[in-house]
């Protein structure tokens, strides 16, 4: 002991001793934090940690020894080896890397053993080694024992300098404690050894040249320590700093993953089983951290995804992959389920060994319902544009395609897969001129004038634009302009549409069953040809046409034949035509035509081609038909100078030649005025007639032809001019007919019948003619029953007379009228039996109570066999029928002998009396009587 404290005293240099200490102190301080570090880390940060612990603790330990040794003074010169010196070195720096190895890697009390006594042992070697490496001139002495203590001391001191580091997670005091316990130790052993330490003068080595001084080796090892302390200590604090950051993050991330509510967090083992839990997959799933911790994730499948094995499989994709992400059904703890977003990411430790799986999991029902609405939403707007009939096309602000549907490929032309997104509209436009036209300049020329055609309407601000394809089609194409820049186009193809329009307008301005022109495009034809003719000084010819035999026609043959004729007249027409003439239908048999002309000859050649195809026969069903007509001429500007009075003019003359026997053409003159002007001052007299009194009723008696007993009156209207006398019937019915003066005067003699019938004897009947411009313009039912309830008279007694052509006019509407006529019990007569077409349809078409046998059968009956032979017949008809025929125009003995012997039922004629007042009858009824 005195050894030990007489070296400390006299032997060393006690300053260089305080900074050995330090030193030593400083260097185990920074031992002790690197081991710390790396006692919390794993892999190649631990190997780092515990190299960095045994470089810096080593070479402090060695500074320390030799900063001691420089302290110390024998009184002699002494050296240092180099070779040992650095051996020296190297067993510091090892074996303090030992010992940390072993005190991070070994558990409790066997860590703090072995650390110790590697640590120990490796100090004293070091501290020999270096004191091997002495150079002094003479001989180093040992005491035994004292070595053998200060191995004991370094040993003992180092295991309770580790056993206070508690396994690197003390506070700073036991840190501090620890690297004080380390250094006493390592100072013990030294002053220990250097006490047992004597030097013998003589022999020995001498001082080498090469050995390291005093000077070299103090400043060497000062400024190496230090540096490789400060760093090594500063980098350790850093370290600490850090990772005690990573815990305060970890802290901090885990509470946050604790606090998320919307996303399920948790934690899975290797094999699938759940190891932590958050709140938000509390939420999610129903269950508590103590309910699911420890079990599998796979329950959070359905029995069917557990028996497929989908849980498995999911972990091994994770694996395989880096990631598992997937969207499915999972069930709750109450056994709902919800549709989630899946996310599996595997989980590595430092030395890339898989400790488990971190699993999120996010409810997105309500995302996957919006979702499938959008979805299906987008499916039908796919639907709806794949099924449009127009072609629809987007274009961005770059003129690059966006999207178009299949019916825009298909209007013009392109192939299935050609339209593509992302498309230049002039890619577009060339490639579809190259298709129809080939390749080369030609298609490639009309390509661009599309294609700024195309922009420049657009921009310019107009909507539509139709495009001709070169199939013919018509494309009509309507642009919106968008906010970005681009454009959105449809396309339709019009090309019925405008044959459509085309064809209305035809028929605008053409007859629909003829197709020649109509009345409108006539007058604007006549007043171009009138204006032409002031400027040119010629002539134009107004032609009017009526044909002859036309209600003929419909009567006996029906509407279609009629159509027939008007179709095939018009045929021919047009096929005469040459320049300046024109041939339009008015309406109805009636025509017209216009001729500009200089020549008078030049006239009369178009009035005989005229003439000519008016004439031509027609076969139709096999009957040969001449329909003829009346034509009449008028001429500017001789007949009138305006287009009005042209056509009134040519209706004059054509008029006169409908009335004059031989002459089926007649040229205006000024006395046919003369003759329209009394027609028309005659319709007005008929207006007041009724007013004025001057209609008046005849009655004509109709006798049982078997018995010769009254059984009624037909009344026959008579018209007492105030100026011309009585004006026959067949002169003024034809004019109250066109005029339409009938309705008021058929109105009158219904009213004025009836009311003088009521004071007859109940069994005779009143017969009275209806007109067919009554049944087609009046309510002819209505009217009856009103006359009938103000007069008193029984509908019984009331006959109505109704000729053929009244039904054929509008047969629907006729039967209507009559069927209502019926149902209030009044007779229907059907009038001139046998002069029509359809007489049989007509009869088969309504049940009439009375054949009224025309009065022409009987003028002929005394001298035509056939007119004997269609008397039978029709009788024999209503006989078959039950149906009573009336035979009209019985004139003579020989007539009525006919009919008696026929079976005819009843008759009227001058053979029983002239029509006449109803006051000149009355001989008559009391003699029936």
């Amino acid at each position: 002991m005195f050894a030990i404290v007489s070296c400390l005293t006299y032997q060393h240099d006690l300053t260089l001793v305080l900074v050995a200490a330090v030193l030593c102190l400083a260097s185990n301080l920074g031992t002790i934090l690197f081991l710390r570090s790396a006692g919390r880390t794993k892999g190649v940060p631990r190997w780092i940690w515990l190299s960095v612990a045994g470089a810096a603790g080593g070479f402090g330990i060695w500074s320390t020894h030799f900063v001691a040794m420089l302290a110390y003074d024998p009184g002699i010169v002494v050296g240092y080896d180099r070779d040992l010196t650095l051996i020296s070195l190297g067993a510091a720096f090892a074996s303090t890397f030992i010992a940390g190895l072993a005190a991070a890697s070994l558990p409790g009390s066997q860590a703090n053993i072995a650390a110790g006594l590697v640590f120990g042992v490796g100090v004293a070697a070091m501290h020999f080694i270096g004191m091997a490496g002495l150079q002094v001139p003479g001989t180093v002495v040992w005491d035994r024992h004292l070595v053998i203590a200060a191995l004991i001391i370094s040993v003992a001191m180092a295991i309770w300098g580790f056993a206070l580091t508690k396994n690197w997670k003390g506070s700073n005091w036991s840190i501090l404690a620890a690297a004080s316990a380390l250094s006493l130790g390592i100072v013990l052993m030294h002053f220990t050894a250097m006490g047992a330490l004597s030097f013998v003068e003589g022999g020995g080595n001498a001082i080498e040249p090469q050995a390291l001084s005093k000077p070299f080796l103090l400043a060497t090892i000062l400024v190496v320590s230090i540096s490789m302390l400060a760093s090594g200590i500063s980098a350790s604090i850093i370290a600490f700093r850090a990772a005690k950051q990573a815990r305060a993050s970890e802290t901090k991330f885990e509470l946050l993953v604790q606090g998320v509510m919307d996303y399920a967090i948790y934690m899975l083992d290797p094999s699938g089983v759940v190891t932590n839990w958050n709140a938000g997959a509390e939420r999610a799933k129903g269950y508590t951290a103590a309910e699911i911790v420890g079990e599998n994730f796979a329950r959070f499948y359905s029995v069917e995804d557990q028996q497929k094995g989908l849980p498995k499989l999911a972990l091994e994709s994770a694996l395989a992959n880096g990631r598992f992400e997937a969207e499915g059904l999972r069930f709750r703890k109450d056994g709902s389920s919800f549709w989630a977003h899946v996310v599996i990411q595997p989980v590595y430790d430092d030395s890339h060994h898989l400790i488990g799986y971190v699993k999120i999991t996010r409810d997105i029902t309500q995302a996957k319902i919006d979702g499938d609405r959008i979805k299906e939403v987008s499916r039908n707007l796919d639907l709806a544009l794949e099924n449009m009939s127009q072609g629809i096309s987007m274009f961005d602000s770059n003129e690059r395609l966006i999207l178009a549907n299949a019916r825009y490929s298909q209007l013009f032309g392109f192939p299935q897969d050609f339209i593509r997104p992302g498309l230049a509209y002039s890619e577009i436009v060339r490639s579809g001129y190259q298709i129809a036209f080939g390749n080369g300049d030609a298609a490639d020329s009309r390509a661009t004038d599309h294609y700024r055609r195309h922009m420049a309407t657009m921009r310019s601000g107009q909507k539509t634009l139709v495009h001709q394809t070169t199939n013919g089609r018509s494309i009509l194409a309507t642009f919106n302009v968008l906010a970005d820049g681009g454009w959105l186009t449809t396309f339709e193809d019009i090309t019925e549409r405008l044959a459509r329009e085309e064809k209305i307008a035809f028929m605008a301005k053409h007859d629909a069953l003829t197709g020649l022109p109509n009345r409108p495009t006539f007058n604007d034809y006549l007043s171009h040809q009138l204006a032409i003719a002031k400027r040119l000084s010629s002539k134009v010819a107004v032609i009017g046409i009526d044909l002859d035999k036309f209600k003929e026609i419909n009567d006996q043959m029906g509407h279609v034949a009629g159509d027939f004729v008007l179709s095939t007249l018009a045929v021919r027409l047009n096929g005469i035509l040459r320049d300046e003439e024109l041939v339009a239908r008015l309406g109805g048999d009636e025509f017209a035509a216009v001729k500009r002309f200089n020549d008078r000859a030049e006239l009369d050649d178009f009035v005989a081609r005229l003439e000519a195809t008016l004439m031509e026969r027609m076969d139709f069903e096999g009957h040969q038909i001449v329909p003829g007509a009346s034509v009449g001429v008028a001429i500017y500007p001789d007949a009138g100078e305006t287009a009005e009075t042209l056509v009134a003019n040519a209706d004059l003359a054509m008029y006169r030649a409908k009335h004059e026997v031989g002459h089926n053409v007649c040229f205006y003159e000024e006395s046919m005025d003369e003759a329209s002007r009394d027609r028309r001052k005659l319709a007005r007299d008929l207006w007041a007639a009724i007013e004025r009194d001057q209609m008046y009723l005849h009655y004509q008696v109709q006798k049982s032809v078997a018995t010769g007993k009254t059984t009624g009156y037909e009344v026959l209207l008579r018209w007492n001019h105030p100026e011309r006398g009585n004006i026959p019937p067949v002169d003024f019915i034809p004019i109250a007919e066109e005029c339409g003066a009938i309705v008021p005067i058929g109105e009158w003699v219904l009213r004025e019948a009836c009311r003088e019938a009521v004071s007859w004897k109940d069994d005779i009947k009143i017969a009275v003619n209806i007109s067919p411009i009554q049944i087609a313009h009046a309510n002819i039912a209505e009217l009856v029953r009103s006359v009938l309830q103000e007069t008193g008279l029984p509908a019984s007694r009331l006959e109505l007379e109704i000729t053929e052509s009244s039904i054929i006019v509008d047969k629907s509407k006729a039967l209507v009228a009559m069927r209502a006529l019926k149902q209030q019990g009044v007779a229907i007569a059907i009038d001139d039996f046998g002069t029509g077409y359809s007489s049989l349809e007509t009869l088969r078409s309504f049940p009439f109570d009375k054949i009224k046998l025309d009065r022409s059968f009987m003028n002929e009956v005394e001298t035509s066999q056939e007119a004997k032979a269609v008397i039978r017949s029709i009788l024999a008809l209503g006989r078959g029928l039950s149906i009573p025929v009336l035979a009209e125009g019985v004139e003579t003995l020989s007539q009525l002998e006919l009919l008696t012997s026929e079976g005819c039922d009843e008759a009227q004629g001058y053979y029983f009396g002239r029509p006449a007042r109803m006051e000149q009858q009355s001989v008559v009824l009391n003699t029936a009587a």
